[in-house]
């Protein structure tokens, strides 16, 4: 089944000339002939052009091409990334029928690395949510059960993968959009360090916050997807000039005398007893494999969440403004400009962002800026502080991705107080402008469900973070778990 290899295991395979990269991007578009209608993981899917690439590949195969890690993997992309000639509706119906001119950063750079770039995921529109309910174009479900949410925004970059429906996806992170999903669908899902990924191509949710990253089916790969997107772009200021070292030869097993910190706020109440007990159980086989557990203390973390939702619905209040009916996607004409503008952005954003986009402009206007984005901005620089004072004890932090596994679809649609909780854990990270990984460290009983182990590391620090995600996962067996949807 070549749909449920890694991309490691693929790569080897299509090099040796076992098989090729046209079988395995067929055997995708069987699976996902076969599952996606149960999960609506995909919004489209151009198989020709698919095909195509991977027609492309094998060519450069048969030549003997060297030096392109990712060369015939099939990898699909989050509806908020640009894909030149592929529709970019971000789950949202104000954008119509838009179709991107450009390609990203991100995907120039896979494709660069000889991956076949095809797919647009699911996810909530514009990227705001915690389910990928609030897609304009029906929610997805989690593999492991269809009644209950993948998790989001990414939902449908974890679902495709979990469900074998592609061999690795690009996602985005804003407050844990690809390490909860990841978490919820039992894959891996990594944020790398802001400035680390290129965003040119990623529509813009909140600009501070938002980072690319990939989700995978095991560490390796996703080691290898983040090494094939990292790196400085001029068409992105605020990407930074590093180098980009080699995260695969970091996988080297041995984590012995790194200093892990676990954090006291983050062991809270109203946790899920099986969430906290699956975590202490990783955090015991990590001591075990040699990592010195360090208790170590985060102050702020309380104030995370209420920062978060001010700074990322004031940036999201800005960054939407562009979506008028004027210039590109739907209209709806009215009596004059303000009126065209009032209802076309009444009948093309959804609940949830229309939400947000008041909460932030009212954070932002005059009277409240200073009491509300000031604040929230100067509690932001406590909570990088916090981490960078802790890392200079430790080399990296160990926390739950989530509280609970994957809830029910509907369960806290009526309550946003409660879904903005969901990404308790994952928040901070963001804020502090820091890498994380999510990776499965076990499941629920009854019914059985993925419960994500996180790991947060220093700035740049996507290296450490990776090598002691694989140390744990080489030593147990979740990952390899597969949810029961059939071949």
């Amino acid at each position: 089944m070549l749909h449920q290899l890694t991309t490691w295991q693929l790569a080897a395979k299509l090099a040796r000339r076992e098989v090729s990269s046209r079988q395995a991007m067929q055997a995708c578009l069987d699976q996902i002939q076969r599952v996606d209608g149960r999960l609506h993981a995909f919004l489209s899917c151009d198989a020709a052009d698919a095909l195509a690439q991977a027609d492309a590949a094998d060519q450069a195969l048969a030549a003997g091409a060297a030096g392109r890690p990712l060369l015939g993997v099939p990898i699909a992309i989050k509806d908020v990334i640009a894909v030149r000639g592929q529709p970019l509706r971000c789950g949202s119906k104000i954008l119509g029928q838009f179709i991107s001119p450009y390609n990203a950063t991100v995907v120039e750079k896979l494709q660069a690395a000889g991956a076949v770039v095809f797919g647009r995921l699911n996810m909530d529109e514009f990227a705001m949510g915690s389910s990928t309910e609030n897609s304009a174009f029906g929610a997805t479900r989690n593999p492991w059960d269809t009644a209950r949410i993948p998790g989001g925004s990414s939902g449908g970059s974890a679902a495709a993968v979990a469900a074998d429906e592609c061999l690795a996806a690009l996602g985005s992170d804003t407050g844990g959009s690809i390490r909860q999903p990841a978490a919820l669908c039992g894959c891996v899902g990594l944020k790398p360090t802001y400035g680390r990924v290129s965003r040119y191509g990623l529509v813009a949710f909140a600009s501070s916050l938002d980072q690319i990253g990939p989700f995978a089916k095991d560490v390796r790969d996703a080691a290898l997807a983040l090494a094939a997107i990292s790196g400085p772009d001029p068409r992105d200021s605020t990407s930074v000039p590093q180098p980009v070292p080699d995260y695969a030869a970091a996988l080297n097993g041995n984590i012995k005398g790194l200093k892990l910190g676990l954090a006291k706020e983050y062991m809270i109440g109203g946790m899920d007893p099986q969430v906290s007990a699956a975590v202490q159980t990783a955090v015991k086989q990590l001591e075990k494999l040699g990592a010195e557990i360090v208790e170590i203390s985060l102050p702020h973390t309380d104030f995370a969440v209420a920062a978060y939702y001010i700074i990322a619905t004031a940036e999201a209040s800005a960054n939407l403004a562009r979506f008028d009916g004027i210039r590109y996607g739907a209209r709806v004409d009215g009596a004059d400009p303000t009126d065209l503008y009032g209802k076309t952005r009444g009948a093309g954003f959804g609940a949830e962002v229309k939400r947000r986009i008041i909460l932030g402009t009212y954070v932002l206007s005059s009277g409240y800026y200073d009491a509300f984005y000031l604040r929230a901005q100067k509690v932001r620089t406590l909570i990088r502080r916090d981490f960078l004072d802790a890392f200079e004890k430790v080399d990296a932090i160990v926390t739950p991705t989530t509280p609970t596994a994957a809830f029910r679809l509907g369960e806290k649609s009526g309550d946003p107080l409660q879904m903005y909780l969901s990404d308790i854990f994952t928040i901070s990270c963001n804020l502090a402008g820091i890498c994380g990984l999510s990776l499965p460290c076990g499941f629920t009983e009854n019914p059985k469900l993925p419960i994500g182990l996180q790991l947060l590391g220093k700035p740049f620090g996507e290296e450490t973070i990776l090598r002691l995600a694989h140390a744990y996962e080489q030593s147990t067996g979740w990952h390899k778990e597969k949810p029961p949807l059939g071949p």
